[in-house]
């Protein structure tokens, strides 16, 4: 079967591990995004294969969806604010409604991964977020070298200039939580850069949720109360490996009577 522009496809060389939507096709080099793992590829169409509607739902990498819902009862909730800044159109959807689904007010912004820095201090002073995401699409050139090395990375260095945009912002850890990072980012340097919470420490995919999974956790826990964040870590899709952080408080206030 002759592979097209939009078909689900996955890799016979990475024995099918990840569930690829081809992008564009330049001759017989297709290229890739992971439907749920924020990634991008390229392979040669030979090593693909066409995946059926009824295979497609295996491959599916899911979520362990389990936050609480607030009791409405007496008191009232005011959950923090995310300011979502994506790379990619697609996944912010996806966070945007998983935002949604549990209540957080989330305004979401798509800009592309070179920009973000040169944006974010006006989208900062407009909206004034209790937390911001800053992710996309990353990756990590093992074949150009040292890991250390942020020239060996897609976009980990243009996430780090809007981390520190975010802390020329707001200083605190506490008054701003910042989120950052992508697949195989550099996580080390994020956290160095001012971030909370970052990708990868082992280097990993992330699942296009994890930035937002973090972020609802965080706004949906009462201000004061200690994260208990080798806990949050594991609602992630593949835990400590793909992303780390600093020990946090919540954001939410909660206020009687309603």
């Amino acid at each position: 079967m002759q592979i097209k522009k939009g078909d689900l496809v996955t890799r016979n060389s990475y024995q099918h591990d990840t569930l690829f939507k081809v992008m564009n096709i330049k001759g017989n080099i297709c290229y890739l995004k992971g439907i749920d793992v924020r990634l991008y590829a390229d392979s040669e169409m030979d090593d693909l294969v066409i995946v059926s509607e009824e295979e497609q739902e295996n491959l599916r990498v899911e979520i362990d969806d389990d936050e609480d819902d607030l009791d409405r009862s007496e008191f009232f909730y005011l959950p923090g604010k995310v300011l979502h800044i994506d790379g990619d159109s697609e996944y912010l959807t996806r966070c945007l409604n998983y935002y949604k689904k549990h209540n957080v007010l989330a305004i979401g912004k798509k800009i592309m991964e070179v920009d973000i820095a040169s944006k974010i201090r006006g989208l900062l002073e407009e909206f004034k977020p209790d937390l911001v995401i800053i992710t996309g699409h990353d990756a990590y050139y093992k074949k150009k070298g040292n890991v250390n090395d942020l020239r060996n990375y897609k976009n980990t260095e243009n996430f780090i200039k809007a981390v520190r945009e975010c802390r020329k912002f707001e200083k605190s850890h506490e008054k701003l939580v910042v989120i950052a990072g992508a697949c195989q980012s550099n996580y080390e340097e994020l956290i160095k850069a001012g971030a909370n919470f970052a990708s990868s420490p082992k280097r990993v995919n992330i699942h296009c949720l994890d930035p937002a999974i973090i972020a609802t956790h965080l706004a949906l826990t009462e201000r004061n109360k200690e994260v208990d964040l080798l806990a949050l870590l594991e609602k992630t899709k593949y835990g400590s490996d793909g992303v780390g952080g600093l020990f946090s408080k919540g954001l939410m206030y909660v206020g009687y009577p309603r």
